[in-house]
């Protein structure tokens, strides 16, 4: 990777963390993450986009506040909603895996993101049922999703189609 490269990188990790502190407090704060994450991997590439997700983990692993509320520190990974932070690397790396699949194109990006968005939706769903019945109590699986999940699907779909109408403008306008 050149220095451009990084820079990108760098700059979609710090979009993502801007994104994440535009929050509707809930259980599961409702944020710009997801926007954020299809944008980063729609306009720098799946490569790009999955390290710029990474970093974005990394520097909330270590402390910094760019979680949603202003939280960072692992243990908002470990926590219950870390599950849904960890499942937006597994959505950037299965978006990534779509481009290199299937291509870019407009219909690639949207389907690629809608089972990105499914894949962190499940592993999120998954890790906040076991953690929560651990730590707090047995909880349904409709109860999570009624949580976590359903409320949710309306809006993360409508990111990802401002995303994917952002994104040959921010690709022309970047040079990309």
């Amino acid at each position: 990777m050149n220095v451009r490269d990084l820079t990108r990188v760098a700059l979609l990790a710090a979009l993502i963390a801007l994104c994440a502190w535009l929050t509707i407090p809930a259980p599961v704060p409702f944020t710009m993450q997801t926007f954020a994450i299809f944008l980063a991997v729609g306009v720098a590439g799946g490569r790009r986009g999955s390290m710029a997700v990474g970093l974005y983990l990394l520097l909330g692993a270590v402390g910094l506040p760019v979680f949603a509320g202003f939280q960072g520190g692992i243990g908002s990974l470990v926590g219950t909603t870390g599950g849904y932070l960890v499942g937006f690397l597994l959505m950037a790396l299965v978006m990534w895996l779509g481009q290199r699949l299937w291509g870019e194109g407009p219909a690639a990006f949207f389907l690629t993101g809608l089972v990105g968005l499914a894949v962190c939706y499940l592993f999120g769903t998954v890790w906040f049922l076991l953690l929560y019945t651990r730590t707090v109590g047995p909880v349904s699986l409709f109860g999570v999703l009624g949580s976590c999940v359903f409320p949710f699907l309306g809006p993360d779909v409508l990111k990802l189609i401002l995303a994917l109408t952002l994104r040959p403008r921010l690709r022309r306008a970047l040079r990309l």
